[in-house]
């Protein structure tokens, strides 16, 4: 049984951070792109940030230069970390996980069950 598990939520201030974790268990980690996405009410879910089997990243344009995201193949977690947060960032966030190609959503293999992010202003 496949499962990802999220933590590191909750209520920041804008210009705080945060860091996300997500422990999967039940695949080979190693051998998987991990990511993250994102989902504000009322808004598409979108993804974040990913990085594949081999150590490449990638970001969507509005967090570039603000998260990083990362991955311990011994600990089979991958984190987010969040910097100088803003309210737009606010959102469900959601770690992803497929054997290759991790976009669009339909792609996606397995989902963790979400954790809040509130930056307040």
């Amino acid at each position: 049984q496949v499962q990802l598990v999220e933590s590191g939520g909750g209520l920041v201030q804008a210009g705080g951070s945060l860091r996300l974790s997500c422990a999967a268990s039940g695949i080979f980690f190693s051998i998987y792109t991990m990511g993250w996405y994102r989902q504000a009410p009322g808004k598409q879910r979108e993804l974040v940030a990913a990085i594949t089997s081999s150590g490449s990243t990638t970001y969507v344009d509005s967090v570039k230069g603000r998260f990083t995201i990362s991955r311990d193949n011994a600990k089979n977690t991958v984190y987010l970390q969040m910097d100088s947060l803003q309210p737009g960032d606010t959102a469900v966030y959601y770690c992803a996980a497929n054997r290759h190609v991790i976009t669009p959503p339909a792609n996606v293999a397995y989902w963790g069950q979400g954790t809040q992010v509130t930056v307040s202003s």
